[in-house]
Parts: C-alpha cells; sequence; structure tokens
C-alpha cells in the first residue's frame, strides 16, 4: 500500500477496507502453512537444540517427530490462535496510522511521491505503534510454543486465560516483556523496503517494463530476496526477544535475564555469537515460502475485493494498461527509474503493493 502522485494517502475507506482485508487474510493464510516451522525455530531461539536432535535426518525433520511424538501433531500448531489475532490486529493497526503518517509527511500539494526517508519514517511508526499495541498477543504466541517443553510448567488453557494469568501472575510488565527488542526489530523493515524496491526495479528495467507490471514471479523474488537478507542482518534481535518474553514462565529458572542488556551478555558468554542465531535456518525456510504465500494470496484476495467492493476501477485498471503499453520505449524506461523510490510506482498506476513492514508479522520480525 503505497502510492504516488495520486496522493496515496488519500484513499477511500473502501480502497482501504480491500488492502487491509487482502493483506489480513494472506498473513492469516501465510501463518497457518507456516506454522509449524514457527514453532520449531522459537524452541530453537529459546532453548536450542532437544536431545538427539539432527540425528539420522535434518534438524527440522528431527524436531517435528520429536514434537509429534511428544504433542501430538497439536504441538505443531501451538501458538497460531494468538498468531491470527496478532495479526489481524496488526494490519488494523498499521492501515490506521500509515496512511495518515505519509499524509504528514507528504508535501502540502501530494502531486508527488514521497521519498525513501519519508516513506521509511511513516512505516516505523506505524510499525512502533503496532509492536505496542500487539506484544502481549506475541508473547502469549511464544509461552504456548514453547510450554510444550517444560512439563514442569502450569500450561495455559487458552489465549484469554494466558493473558489473564500473565497479568495477575506478573503484571503488565509481563505482557510487555520483549517490547525493547520488538521496538529494535523495526530495523528489519529500513532494510527490507529500499531492497525490494531496488530489486523491483532492476528486475523491471531488465525486463523491459515498469514496476507495476511485473509478474507475480517476479514480485515473489523481489520479496523472497529482501525478507533473507533483511532476516540475516536483524535475526539476533528475535533471539533476544523471544527468550525475554518466555522466561516469564520460568521464574525459579536457573537462567534469568535482568533486560535486554544482560540477556545478550548471557547468551554470549554461554553459546557464543552463534547462540544468536539459533534457528535462523528454520526461519529462512518459514520466511521465504512465507513470502511467496502472502503476495500470491494477496494479489489474489485484492483483486477479489476490488471486484465486490470498488466495480468502477475495473475500467480504469484496463485503461491503464492500455496507457502503458501504448507509450514509446524511451518513456517506459523513463519510468522505470523515476520509479526508485519506497512506494515503486508511477503517478498514474493504480495501487498494488503490499506494505512491506506487515508482509508477515511486522512479521518483521516475528
Amino acid at each position: 500500500m503505497t502510492g504516488g502522485g495520486e496522493a496515496s494517502h488519500k484513499r477511500s475507506p473502501r480502497e482501504l477496507a480491500c488492502h487491509a482485508g487482502a493483506g489480513a487474510s494472506a498473513g492469516v493464510i501465510a501463518a497457518t502453512f507456516m506454522c509449524p516451522l514457527d514453532v520449531i525455530k522459537t524452541r530453537l531461539q529459546v532453548h536450542g537444540l532437544p536431545p538427539n536432535s539432527g540425528q539420522g535426518g535434518s534438524i527440522i525433520i528431527s524436531n517435528l517427530q520429536h514434537i509429534v511424538r511428544t504433542e501430538g501433531f497439536k504441538g505443531l500448531y501451538r501458538g497460531l490462535s494468538p498468531t491470527i489475532m496478532a495479526l489481524l490486529s496488526n494490519w488494523a493497526v498499521y492501515f490506521t496510522l500509515y496512511e495518515p503518517l505519509k499524509g504528514i509527511l507528504s508535501n502540502e500539494d501530494g502531486d508527488s511521491p514521497l521519498s525513501v526517508g519519508a516513506n521509511m519514517v511513516a512505516a516505523a511508526g506505524a510499525g512502533a505503534a503496532t509492536s505496542i499495541a500487539t506484544n502481549p498477543l506475541w508473547v502469549v504466541k511464544t509461552r504456548l510454543q514453547t510450554q510444550g517443553m517444560r512439563p514442569s510448567v502450569v500450561p495455559y488453557k487458552s489465549v484469554l486465560s494466558a493473558l489473564r494469568r500473565i497479568k495477575q501472575e506478573e503484571g503488565m510488565l509481563g505482557l510487555y516483556s520483549g517490547i525493547l527488542p520488538s521496538l529494535a526489530g523495526i530495523s528489519h523493515v529500513a532494510i527490507q523496503f529500499p531492497a525490494y524496491e531496488k530489486i523491483k526495479c532492476y528486475m523491471a528495467k531488465k525486463g523491459n517494463t515498469t514496476v507495476n507490471n511485473l509478474s507475480p514471479g517476479d514480485v515473489a523474488i523481489a520479496s523472497s530476496v529482501s525478507k533473507v537478507l533483511a532476516s540475516v542482518l536483524t535475526y539476533p534481535h528475535e533471539v533476544v526477544r523471544s527468550r525475554l518474553q518466555e522466561q516469564g514462565q520460568l521464574r525459579n529458572s536457573e537462567t534469568h535475564y535482568a533486560g535486554v542488556v544482560d540477556c545478550i551478555k548471557k547468551v554470549f558468554q554461554k553459546e557464543g555469537f552463534r547462540g544468536f542465531y539459533r534457528g535462523c535456518a528454520t526461519n529462512l525456510m518459514r520466511t521465504t515460502p512465507s513470502a511467496v504465500i502472502t503476495f500470491t494470496s494477496y494479489e489474489m484476495i485484492h483483486k477479489f475485493f476490488e471486484r465486490i467492493l470498488l466495480p468502477d476501477k475495473k475500467h480504469s485498471h484496463a485503461q491503464t494498461k492500455s496507457n502503458d503499453r501504448a507509450k514509446p520505449q524511451q518513456e517506459i524506461n523513463g519510468n522505470v527509474n523515476s520509479n526508485n523510490t519506497v512506494s515503486g510506482q508511477s503517478q498514474t498506476q493504480p495501487n498494488k503493493s503490499i506494505p512491506l513492514g506487515n508482509k508477515e508479522q511486522l512479521p518483521a520480525a516475528h
């Protein structure tokens, strides 16, 4: 949901509903498919490798077998309910704030696209608000995914029961454990945004077309590569966040983190630099197909919503495509170069992109 000279921040409520509905639906679909890998990633972040893992097969396969053997198939989908609830809240908060922030940062007449810096500030502001609003749900998600490994801990029965117990036993601080590394995870967006746009512009130039006319396959490649790059560079904050979120269940544990700095010190002293990349390979195997699923389902659902809620735009879309085909080659190449912004769109093109800050959880990060 980025836009050009048509002043994207002035979208109608129906247009916002199309984007929000498509984004939330795509996020839920991707989260459901990728949940087993997300469970494994979280457990590797918090507890490291389980006994006998990696023998006679890959770490992922052995972990899947271990979970099914000890907890049944439902163990593979622990934390899915709070993940879906957080994603829906994530999109609601993000879309409520992202467009107004872009409007504030745009020029007065709104006839030119936002600069890279301004768009990143808008995304970061919306992302920070989203992290604060949804952090309690991510805390519950992390604990539900890891409690199967702690038979001595009284398990949470549901999302609401977990929220109540955390509030009663640990206070509001428990619900917001890990919030600082979550906010630090906004750097994920700062890397992913420009990388995604650069890759799209490169592929558009190579294919002699515009950014908006890239095929779904090209979009999936661009989103996957940018996601992998951002994930690798910012992954350590996820390990710190997960450990801080999970430790509330283990108040009598030998390992207790007093805060972010203390957690970083203890992880480094005990596990070395490798400790900050526990579960990274699993995370990459999760985020890459997740990006493809998210973008593909987003495009299909968004078009479906547009047909229902915005039937008048069908003609304008066809007219825009016709105008694009009629442009001389020199003008098309000029548009590709001029689209090297976070919005990645020409001023006359309809908006069909998704805000990357929320493509998975601001998922960046989760």
